[in-house]
């Protein structure tokens, strides 16, 4: 892909194309953004580095890729303004809920398309990329935009029926270990630690955890067994956890997201 165009500047957008440009994997010159708000667009582009422009005619004819970014309400409507104007591109598309098989009511014949569920810490090239198996681009440009979101983090293709619970885990999950380490960022700071400092600790703690579950392979709960020692300090907060609920509860905030 030669140039990118986002349709929509959020926060997600924005943090692809900050992790785009960022890690190199294409230029910034050839980074295009529209959103209505254009005051907020033209701040974001002197931040980020992308190129701002004013209406979605134009973003379509300067970019050859399309990134669908906006609120996944907006999607029929912006469908329906470009039109043809979709034709013969290349289609990725960032919106919730909006898989291969529901664009084929609103895209040409000829738009290429792929689905594709990212998370926020793509800003630091730590993310998780989910694309969606079912798709209709071409060899060359599935391969370029895996390259391409590779390039802040984990790519993971998965059948269109998981992609759903892939997305929740991965794009809500986010949310509860920030939770998670603002609890115990309390905790800290209850005992005398400076929060900054707490903050700091917990979340490389958090980051070293998960790096060497990836790379180890190891079950979690083997790790987690590494670490409790008979009649220790771990086994305690272990057992404490337990006493709330705490798996039970993890596993509760996905079923409110899936059932609801």
């Amino acid at each position: 892909m030669e140039r990118l165009g986002f349709i929509g500047m959020g926060n997600m957008a924005q943090a692809l194309a900050l992790g785009f440009i960022r890690s190199g994997s294409i230029a910034k010159e050839n980074v295009f953004a529209y959103a209505p708000h254009q005051d907020k667009l033209k701040k974001n582009a002197a931040t980020i580095g992308f190129t701002p422009l004013g209406s979605l005619a134009e973003l379509a004819g300067a970019c050859d890729t399309l990134v669908m970014a906006c609120k996944p309400y907006q999607i029929e409507a912006v469908a329906a303004e470009l039109g043809e104007k979709l034709a013969g591109k290349a289609l990725l598309s960032i919106a919730a809920g909006w898989d291969y098989a529901r664009y084929q009511a609103v895209l040409p014949a000829s738009t290429r398309m792929q689905f594709i569920m990212p998370n926020t810490p793509a800003m630091v090239a730590e993310g998780v990329l989910l694309f969606e198996e079912t798709n209709s681009l071409t060899a060359a440009e599935h391969a370029a935009a895996v390259r391409l979101f590779a390039s802040v983090g984990l790519v993971q293709e998965l059948p269109s029926s998981l992609m759903g619970i892939g997305g929740t885990v991965t794009g809500c999950g986010p949310a509860f270990v920030d939770l998670f380490l603002e609890a115990y960022g309390d905790a800290a700071v209850k005992y005398g630690m400076k929060r900054s400092d707490a903050y700091r600790l917990i979340s490389q703690m958090v980051l070293g955890s998960a790096k060497l579950q990836l790379q180890t392979g190891l079950h979690p709960g083997v790790l987690k067994d590494n670490v409790c020692s008979p009649a220790g300090t771990t086994i305690r907060g272990v057992a404490a956890l337990e006493r709330e609920g705490f798996r039970s509860a993890c596993i509760r905030s996905v079923d409110a997201i899936m059932e609801k």
